[in-house]
C-alpha cells in the first residue's frame, strides 16, 4: 500500500479556489482502482491518500493533480506492506 501524503503549501483560500479540480482528481484514482481511501488531515493542513498499484504510476499520477500542478501542496509518498488489518478490511492487506 502507498499512503499519499499532501501537505498544503498556501493558505487554505487558495486550496480551496482549487478543492472542485482536486476532487475530480481523486474522484479519477478510484475510477482507475488505485485509491482505497482518502479525507483531510485534522487539522487542515493538508490530505491523505491511501492507494494501492504500481508506485511509478501513482506517482506521476500525484503530478497530474490540480494542487501540484498549481503549486498548492506537495505529495510524501510512503510504502508500507500490510500485514495485519481488523476484521473486514481485508482489501488493505497486501497479498
Amino acid at each position: 500500500m502507498l499512503i499519499l501524503d499532501l501537505t498544503y503549501k498556501v493558505a487554505l483560500e487558495q486550496a480551496d479556489a482549487q478543492m472542485t479540480p482536486h476532487l475530480a482528481w481523486v474522484k479519477q484514482g478510484y475510477e482507475q482502482g488505485w485509491f482505497l481511501g482518502s479525507g483531510r488531515k485534522t487539522p487542515r493542513t493538508g490530505g491523505v491518500i491511501f492507494a494501492r498499484g504500481d508506485r511509478a504510476a501513482i506517482e506521476a499520477y500525484c503530478a497530474t493533480d490540480p494542487f501540484v500542478i498549481h503549486g498548492i501542496a506537495d505529495y510524501a509518498i510512503t510504502d508500507v506492506t500490510v500485514t495485519t488489518v481488523a476484521a473486514g478490511f481485508d482489501a488493505l492487506k497486501d497479498t
